[in-house]
């Protein structure tokens, strides 16, 4: 196993979508940024997305609370925020554990 990170970018989708399935790169560029448009505006309206046999997107509220700056030990207020975490499918956890 390598401990190189391949990172995914929305040009390589469209690369993908391109070789495989055949559209066009201009049709395959406007259907990966439907998608993410459609995940962006389902996460905020819904609060999360579930992907069938890969995952839940949720997001969660937190609340303001004190900190400290690791530099100066000053304690800072940190404000409430939304943070988006994933919970993957059994599915995807076996399919990466084979």
């Amino acid at each position: 196993m390598s401990n190189s990170v391949n990172t995914v970018t929305k040009a390589c989708l469209v690369e993908k979508i391109y070789s495989k399935i055949g559209f066009s790169k201009k049709d395959s560029a406007q259907m990966v940024e439907t998608v993410f448009d459609l995940l962006k505006k389902a996460l905020k309206e819904e609060g999360s997305i579930k992907l069938s046999s890969f995952g839940n997107f949720i997001v969660n509220q937190k609340k303001e609370r004190m900190g400290r700056n690791p530099q100066t030990g000053e304690r800072i207020k940190i404000s409430a925020r939304k943070v988006l975490s994933f919970k993957p499918s059994q599915l995807l956890k076996a399919d990466l554990n084979e």
